[in-house]
């Protein structure tokens, strides 16, 4: 028989629904998901971190869960919420249920529930606290332990998921490149991407000092995407004007991006409910393209559209902006020589589950590196 289970937003929403998963309660920011695929790359994301994740696609599960696509060694999410979950996974690579999987981590989940008028309420009413337990049945009760846990305004997370010591992935073929990967929240797909073009990746963790930085001898820097406020992560932004200032190549995805951001001097702010899924469509404002992305961002950098701004490294400028919203997507660093110093994406290029528009922009790191771009 299925055990009965209840959602309660911060706002006094609930939903009663089916146990899915683990059994017991769990906290954090309720948001969405627009991807129809990738459920398990999703899960196992460390952006994600202190976020229970609604799944907008109706039907979860289906190609059960295999050994090959997670993008970290755990799943992040602390809570899941689906509507219709597959009572029997069919594929050839599965090696087990998606609730299994949720089981064995101790991963708490809802479904059977009307996840399109949860996800409509989040969109009017923006990322919100919220809890889901199959002990605490009462909304009421429920509720106020929601009101107790912390929001994620000011949330410094990225020292809870970086690896606890630097690990090489080293180049594939011929080493053409050395990269320091600052691990804010990395994604396994990201230092693969980057081997597969010759660079041999260090993946050191968020708290890496400049002069282990340096010893590398790198010759160039990455920073990757991860969970929390950009405001509160003041190590990684003082780092990262250190090595502007020492003219070293930088690259960043998400976090990295808002990160970058700030050390050129801009603001970061919270998006109302965020940008996740495989579907955003971004304009490259230098070639007029447009890109299908991969993204998960729940903060975003406040920087003009239209306007350059003056560094002590250069003249930044937005390079991408989302078609949605006009958020910005992307940031270029430039010398006076007109030559590329530094750039970034607030979307994910290494897009395990797809889409694949946006590889390029590793090539383009390689091309910066070798003094082209």
């Amino acid at each position: 028989m299925s055990q009965p289970a209840l959602l309660v937003l911060e706002d006094g929403r609930s939903f009663a629904g089916t146990s899915y998963g683990a059994t017991g309660e769990t906290y954090g920011e309720a948001v969405f998901t627009t991807g129809m695929t990738g459920y398990q790359e999703t899960l196992t994301d460390p952006s994600y971190h202190r976020q229970i994740v609604t799944q907008t696609a109706p039907h979860i599960g289906n190609t059960g869960i295999n050994d090959e696509d997670d993008e970290s060694e755990r799943i992040w999410v602390a809570g899941y919420v689906v509507r219709d979950p597959a009572r029997v996974p069919s594929n050839w690579r599965a090696k087990r249920s998606l609730d299994d999987q949720l089981k064995s981590q101790g991963i708490v989940g809802i479904s059977g529930i009307d996840t399109r008028a949860l996800t409509r309420h989040l969109r009017e009413r923006g990322a919100m606290r919220a809890g889901i337990s199959t002990e605490i049945l009462d909304p009421s009760a429920l509720l106020e332990k929601v009101l107790q846990q912390a929001p994620m305004v000011g949330a410094d997370l990225a020292d809870e998921v970086t690896t606890a010591e630097t690990y090489v992935v080293p180049a594939v073929g011929e080493r053409r490149f050395t990269v320091v990967a600052l691990d804010l929240g990395i994604k396994s797909m990201t230092p693969k991407r980057m081997a597969e073009r010759g660079i041999e990746v260090h993946v050191m963790p968020a708290t890496a000092s400049l002069d282990e930085v340096l010893a590398v001898n790198p010759d160039g820097i990455f920073m990757s995407n991860g969970p929390g406020d950009p405001e509160t992560t003041e190590h990684p932004t003082t780092l990262l004007k250190e090595l502007l200032q020492r003219g070293k190549p930088y690259f960043g995805i998400c976090f990295g991006n808002q990160v970058f951001g700030r050390a050129l001097g801009l603001g970061t702010f919270k998006l109302k409910y965020g940008h996740r899924g495989i579907n955003q469509p971004v304009l490259d404002r230098a070639t007029g393209k447009v890109e299908i992305t991969a993204q998960n961002h729940g903060f975003a950098v406040d920087a003009p559209i239209e306007e350059t701004v003056e560094t002590p490294y250069g003249t930044a400028e937005v390079s991408h902006v989302s078609l949605n919203d006009n958020v910005v997507e992307g940031l270029k660093l430039t010398g006076r020589d007109g030559r590329v110093l530094a750039f970034s994406v607030q979307y994910h290029p290494e897009a395990a589950a797809g889409p694949h528009d946006s590889a390029y922009l590793f090539d383009r790191f390689v091309e910066l590196m070798e003094g082209r771009a």
